[in-house]
């Protein structure tokens, strides 16, 4: 199944010089970037992305810790497209916490905090990146950082490896 689906590098991954570094693993893999830009987010469009459902899952001090983290840099925002995309980009992102990635994934290459050191520092876990988790989220995020117009279809030699 071709899916869609959204990634963010977020300020910590931007200031560390990591957004080319995490684009070559995903057209690595044959996945396809389809649209691509560079934001500063306002606290209103980031409560959008992190949503009320954050704070029932983790509570309302973890969500202000997440607008403060993303609306402090730029981030990159990323439409990816590919076979099974959102399960393939989650197994190359790695886990959330970031002392819980497994080495050869980009939060196992490049992080290692883990959330009661964040709690402990009271601050938001930096963790790079952040990659649509299911396809409602992937849909909803898409929408809420890119315009139709925006995202790009073409042929890339990956493609007629999938069609055959």
């Amino acid at each position: 199944m071709i899916e869609r689906t959204l990634v963010l590098i977020k300020p910590d991954g931007v200031e560390r010089a990591l957004v080319g570094e995490c684009i070559s693993r995903f057209e690595k893999r044959g996945l396809k970037l389809i649209g691509m830009k560079m934001v500063w987010t306002d606290k209103d469009h980031a409560m959008k992305h992190y949503t009320d459902d954050i704070t029932k899952r983790r509570g309302e001090k973890v969500r202000e810790k997440l607008l403060e983290f993303i609306t402090s840099g730029p981030v990159v925002a990323m439409a990816i497209e590919g076979v099974n995309a959102i399960e393939n980009i989650r197994k190359l992102v790695g886990a959330t916490e970031p002392k819980s990635a497994l080495p050869g994934t980009i939060r196992g290459d490049y992080t290692h905090v883990s959330y009661s050191y964040a709690d402990d520092k009271q601050i938001a876990v930096k963790n790079l990146i952040h990659a649509s988790s299911d396809k409602t989220d992937a849909d909803h995020e898409l929408n809420l950082w890119f315009n139709d117009n925006e995202l790009h279809s073409y042929d890339m030699v990956h493609d007629k490896h999938i069609k055959e």
